[in-house]
């Protein structure tokens, strides 16, 4: 018979053989997950039933809920909804979650939620948001945003929703250096950022 702790003893032992399968399979994984810039777009998905279903949590919270005069309250719900449901994870691999699986563990890196975030802001009618990305050496930095009666508005969890001038600055809250390459994309397209 188990006692109390054993469980949680268990589920240790679990994480560190699939932390050990991972950390060894690391390269092939990593060879097998590639995406290039254009296939960013098939990471967002609107129409996903996990993600309608987050959504339609988002606009149920409305009496009557309408893009045209909601969705700027609906997008501080759908960041809230990302930020206090899915736990933020770091793992030894790059691996590009859907995000319907983001929803069903209920955890991922900071990249996942973000298009998870871009995901449900579509889904309620934000059909301008996009993600801005820049790709460095070392890695990626991006930004959630979106337009919405022609002003633009950054997302994230640390800042919330704040408003932007302009696509230049929000590009330059991710370059870092002279090299970096800067796209923006959503469901429908990805472009290099003007």
């Amino acid at each position: 018979m188990m006692e109390k702790g054993d469980g949680e003893r268990v589920i240790r032992k679990y994480n560190n053989v699939y932390l050990s399968i991972i950390t060894r399979y690391k390269d092939y994984i990593e060879k097998n997950e590639s995406l290039y810039v254009a296939d960013l777009p098939s990471l967002i998905v609107p129409g996903n039933p996990a993600v309608l279903n987050a959504a339609r949590k988002i606009s149920d919270s409305f009496p009557n809920y309408s893009y045209d005069k909601d969705f700027i309250e609906a997008s501080r719900l759908a960041l809230s909804y990302v930020r206090d449901n899915i736990e933020t994870i770091s793992i030894p691999i790059r691996f590009w979650q859907k995000p319907w699986e983001t929803i069903a563990n209920g955890a991922g890196d900071a990249f996942d939620k973000a298009v998870l975030l871009c995901s449900i802001l579509i889904a309620i009618g934000g059909e301008s948001t996009r993600i801005m990305m820049a790709l460095e050496r070392d890695g990626k930095d991006f930004v959630v945003f979106t337009k919405y009666r022609d002003e633009l508005f950054t997302l994230d969890e640390v800042r919330g929703l704040l408003p932007a001038f302009s696509k230049q600055e929000i590009k330059s809250r991710l370059v870092k250096t002279g090299e970096d390459e800067i796209f923006e994309f959503n469901d429908k397209l990805c472009i290099a950022s003007e």
